[in-house]
């Protein structure tokens, strides 16, 4: 894979997995390091003037009143970060400390923060040599910036704190020892520039935008599986209807199911067996196809975030000034994550609505009740619906805009917070939920088709239904649940089953 410039405005959502996931490796644009030595160059410049400007001279917050001499700078900058680093809770994946570094770097490339060409090699460094450190998960308010989970990655960076390399949890120190990466004592303005963004909150939704976007596609592979196993009328998905109303998601998600069911033999026409079906089948393009135009409305925004500046405050080199001001605050990104939130979560609602349809006796068209032979004796898939509905229920709780509320900090100097890290955090909790919801609606579909007599299936659902069937067997008595379910999550979580049918059928 090609090296990745950086220089603040380019980065994309895939290049981000790319860095994150695929281990591309970064270094910054030559323009990049003109435009940050300039901004370093100036910020010391106004320490040995002893300007009097926010964070570089002065404290912190409240402690914005206090000016700090030129001689106490750099341990203004050092104390910044130990006193900063009170994360609480389990570290976040080294997929989304990957991340932050990603994201910390690309900001810093613009040239308007003022930290030292070196200290943001060092971030490059550790990223490219797999150096990770830990981020405990909770602490940030959202504002200002990231404060406390983006304290610990600089730890790392002063040979303090925790970080993994190749695996192994070790000291910040000897994690660095071992990459062949220097330690560095902070200049002015430089821990300030490192911690006061929203690269925390920004890493961990742009991974659940992703993630959500194959999520998706999953879901239209489990409702075309359980229109054939209940028989679904497809004259709801025929274009006419979708393209009057206009909504991009809801055109595209009713073209997207009709190819994957093209060539079925278990699908009906209007009036053949039925008038109409039930919402969860005649509505879902309007459905899933509100949560696409969710899900690519948080694709935008996130990339736009990847590439903005959110230091405090700004170096405007060109200017020769500083401008103190709120571009740290997460409220951009907060609103968008609660929003990602109910988008993720009405997939899996209406996802559990399709899997109770399956196994309901009096709702799934002929098919034995829970989806077994000799019921009574067997359970069946009577508690995967137990399940669903539970991860459907909690969903439900973690919706609840984290945006709207705000607890005023710093003796009331930062008087409204974003709480967006808490949104980002709960987005991908209620897409972890989500995507088993969908793997249960797989597995019951795919059961329900061969107790109907399996016939042809669509392009797409063959494909699915094959790739399931390898790895679970049709099931004519009780067996261990857990272990069944576990391997259709995974097979949704790796995206085995999407990646094929969008190999076969969209060349995605």
């Amino acid at each position: 894979m090609d090296l990745l410039y950086l220089d603040g405005q380019n980065l994309n959502l895939q290049d981000f997995i790319d860095v994150t996931r695929g281990f591309r490796k970064v270094t910054l644009s030559d323009d990049s390091k003109t435009k940050i030595d300039k901004a370093s160059q100036l910020v010391k410049r106004y320490v040995a003037e002893e300007k009097i400007e926010y964070g570089i001279t002065t404290g912190f917050g409240e402690f914005s009143k206090v000016y700090v001499s030129k001689e106490e700078a750099p341990k203004l900058q050092r104390n910044l970060i130990v006193s900063h680093a009170c994360g609480i809770g389990n570290p976040l994946d080294e997929e989304i400390s990957r991340g932050v570094m990603l994201l910390r770097i690309n900001a810093l490339a613009g040239g308007f923060s003022g930290a030292r060409l070196s200290t943001i090699q060092t971030m490059i460094d550790m990223l490219n040599k797999g150096v990770h450190p830990i981020i405990p998960e909770k602490g940030s308010l959202g504002s200002s910036g990231d404060l406390a989970p983006l304290s610990h990655m600089v730890l790392v960076m002063l040979g303090k704190g925790e970080a993994i390399y190749k695996g192994e949890r070790m000291p910040g120190d000897i994690a660095m020892k071992k990459a062949g990466i220097e330690t560095i004592d902070l200049s002015s303005k430089e821990g300030l520039a490192l911690i006061n963004g929203t690269q925390v909150m920004t890493s961990i939704g742009s991974h659940v935008v992703y993630d959500s976007l194959n999520l998706f596609k999953a879901a239209n592979l489990a409702l075309g599986l359980t229109m054939e196993a209940l028989n679904g009328i497809t004259d709801a998905f025929d274009p006419a209807t979708h393209i009057i109303r206009k909504h991009t998601g809801q055109i595209e998600t009713a073209k997207r199911v009709l190819e994957i069911l093209d060539g079925s033999e278990m699908t009906s026409k209007q009036g053949e067996l039925r008038v109409q079906d039930a919402y969860s089948l005649r509505c879902a393009p309007q459905v899933h196809g509100a949560s696409l135009d969710c899900f690519n409305f948080a694709k935008e925004k996130v990339e736009t975030e990847m590439n903005a500046v959110t230091d405090n405050p700004i170096i405007l080199v060109d200017e020769d000034r500083v401008i103190s001001g709120g571009n740290f605050h997460g409220e951009p990104m907060a609103m968008v994550f609660d929003y990602l939130k109910i988008g993720i979560a009405e997939l899996a609602s209406i996802s559990e609505r399709r899997l109770e349809r399956l196994v309901n006796p009096q709702l799934n068209n002929g098919l034995p009740a829970f989806l077994i032979e000799n019921g009574g004796l067997n359970s069946g898939f009577m508690i995967v619906q137990y399940a669903a509905a539970s991860l459907v229920s909690e969903n439900k709780v973690l919706a609840h805009p984290a945006s709207v509320d705000s607890i005023p900090s710093s003796a009331n100097q930062e008087d409204h917070v974003s709480m967006g890290t808490i949104a980002a955090r709960q987005a991908r909790e209620i897409l972890g939920n989500a995507k088993k919801v969908v793997a249960m609606e797989l597995l019951c579909a795919c059961q329900a088709i061969d107790l109907r007599g399996k016939k042809q299936l669509g392009k797409g659902t063959e494909i699915a239904y094959n790739l399931i069937r390898k790895k679970i067997p049709y099931r004519d008595r009780d067996d261990n649940m857990n272990e069944i379910l576990t391997t259709i999550i995974d097979m949704v979580d790796n995206c085995e089953i999407c990646e094929e049918v969008e190999k076969e059928l969209f060349n995605d």
